[in-house]
């Protein structure tokens, strides 16, 4: 006795055909990878300047990653983005970047061992271009940066 094929489809369909439905648990799969890539990228993104920072016992806060960071190196020289920016256009630069911020906010990074002169012009530029918040970036101690 032979077993044969009963199909319960009222239109006649053998089961055989293209599903129609979206099929999205690839989409979410790809969508954690390229999530983990750039959590993992966005630190790598600011530490292009080899500096040293300053250690500080405090609590840094948790800000967005839209941030504008200064980086002062040991030499005095500014950085924004692994780009050099000449002292003399600094506060040029830094007004262009605040005139339609709404958030006027910037972290400086300044090496541990950069001349005080050079973070004071960071910060007097930053005040110049409308900043109302200037945050000093440190490493918490027992860290080697």
């Amino acid at each position: 006795m032979a077993l044969g094929h009963i199909n319960f489809n009222n239109n006649g369909d053998d089961g055989s055909g293209d599903i129609a439905d979206i099929n999205v648990i690839p989409l979410v799969d790809v969508l954690l990878v390229l999530l983990i890539i750039f959590m993992v990228a966005a630190p790598i993104s600011i530490g292009g300047i080899n500096i040293e920072l300053p250690v500080s016992k405090a609590r840094g806060t948790i800000s967005d990653e839209d941030r504008v960071v200064l980086t002062v190196n040991r030499d005095g020289e500014f950085w924004m983005d692994k780009t050099r920016i000449p002292a003399p256009a600094l506060n040029e630069k830094l007004k262009a970047i605040y005139q339609f911020r709404e958030k006027k906010e910037i972290f400086i990074r300044a090496d541990r061992g950069v001349i005080y002169s050079a973070v004071i012009d960071a910060m007097s530029a930053a005040k110049v271009a409308g900043v109302t918040k200037i945050s000093m970036l440190t490493q918490p101690p027992g860290k080697s940066g």
